[in-house]
């Protein structure tokens, strides 16, 4: 079954870096658009950053500036490179992608905690 297996959150003080890796398994499908999105408790799941086959990206106007999201086709991974952290970017990250074989089958990752203290 296809999975995608995020790794490399944690723990990390104001002002520091993170990066995030998901990994696409489970399949041989292209893969379209990748993303992270994140939900911290009580809140809305929101659009951190997506990024198309072509490279075109799109982020969330909170992490604009902070954020980048990246792709590496071969690997069959997305990556999230988070620089300048700040609590409020505190929140359980979830890796999504479309697989495309005759349609769209879209896909979520279980999730990885970033916390970020004060």
């Amino acid at each position: 079954q296809v999975q995608l297996v995020e790794s490399g959150g944690g723990l990390v003080q104001a002002g520091g870096s993170l990066k995030l890796s998901c990994v696409v398994s489970g399949s041989t499908s292209s893969i379209g658009t990748m993303g992270w999105y994140r939900q911290a408790p009580g809140k809305q799941r929101e659009l951190v950053a997506t990024i198309r086959s072509s490279g075109n990206t799109n982020y969330g106007d909170s992490v604009k500036g902070r954020f980048t999201i990246s792709r590496d086709n071969a690997k069959r991974t997305v990556y999230l490179q988070m620089d300048s952290l700040k609590p409020e970017d505190t929140a359980v990250y979830y890796c999504n992608v479309d697989l495309l074989s005759v349609f769209r089958h879209n896909y979520w990752g279980q999730g990885t905690q970033v916390t970020v203290s004060s």
